[in-house]
């Protein structure tokens, strides 16, 4: 499988946002995040890094 999981810089610490993400696309000034579930959630922050092989989305709040 190739879906990462997603996480949310805040206050300096990492938060797990969802598990298997596999759609993420920049939308209305933030991120919508999908999952292989159908679970969805859109945040307001900027893609940090996106590290596949490790399976780890980075998200900064903005």
């Amino acid at each position: 499988m190739c879906e990462a999981n997603a996480y949310l810089i805040r206050n300096g610490k990492e938060e797990l946002i969802m598990e298997s993400v596999d759609i993420l696309r920049p939308e209305d000034g933030g991120i919508y995040v999908q999952g292989i579930f159908g679970d969805q959630r859109w945040v307001k922050a900027r893609i940090k890094e996106m590290n596949l092989v490790d399976h780890r989305i980075l998200l900064v709040e903005d």
